[in-house]
């Protein structure tokens, strides 16, 4: 089951969750909602990687206010389907004094990359950290860590997709799709 085409992704195998059209109301909605917030706080926004990217760029266009981008790399995954130990592959930058910081993240699974994220840029001197996930998975267990603007709420499955990998493929897919 690693290598699907796209016609396997309109049987049994893969579950359409999320269209491309309904993904792109979500974003512009998230936007308003960042722009309402965030707007004069000029804000250093930083996408973790790889998995918001196509979020993130999505996402940028529709913020109103001047910012700063950059990116951290921490994953759990490591293109498997399980979470797992945290590895650092790019930190925050080390001095973020008096700076408001904006994480873009793809999914809220269990909190734990969140709340790493969270804990090491406030502890490189950030005044305020927010975040938006575009996916918040409904795990029904207590997370370490919640995001400030949410796109959609899921279920407790394996998705992908919209920047999302199936053991490290299809990330450019324009929907979100679940295992079957």
């Amino acid at each position: 089951m690693t290598d699907f085409t796209k016609t396997d992704l309109k049987t049994a195998q893969a579950e359409l969750l999320c269209d491309s059209e309904t993904l792109q109301a979500t974003i512009h909605r998230l936007a308003q909602e960042i722009n309402t917030t965030l707007s004069g706080k000029e804000p250093l926004v930083l996408c973790v990687m790889n998995g918001a990217i196509v979020f993130a760029g999505q996402l940028l266009p529709l913020l109103d206010f001047p910012l700063t981008f950059g990116y951290v790399q921490v994953s759990r995954y490591h293109e498997t389907l399980h979470g797992g130990e945290l590895k650092w592959i790019a930190a925050p930058p080390a001095d973020l004094r008096n700076r408001v910081v904006l994480i873009v993240d793809d999914v809220l699974d269990e909190g734990c990359t969140l709340a790493a994220i969270n804990e090491k840029i406030l502890d490189n001197g950030a005044q305020a950290c927010y975040s938006v996930v575009l996916v918040n998975k409904q795990t029904g267990r207590k997370k370490p860590a919640q995001a400030d603007f949410i796109g959609m709420d899921l279920p407790d499955r394996y998705i992908f997709g919209f920047g999302m990998d199936l053991h490290g493929k299809w990330r450019n897919l324009p929907a979100i799709y679940a295992l079957g």
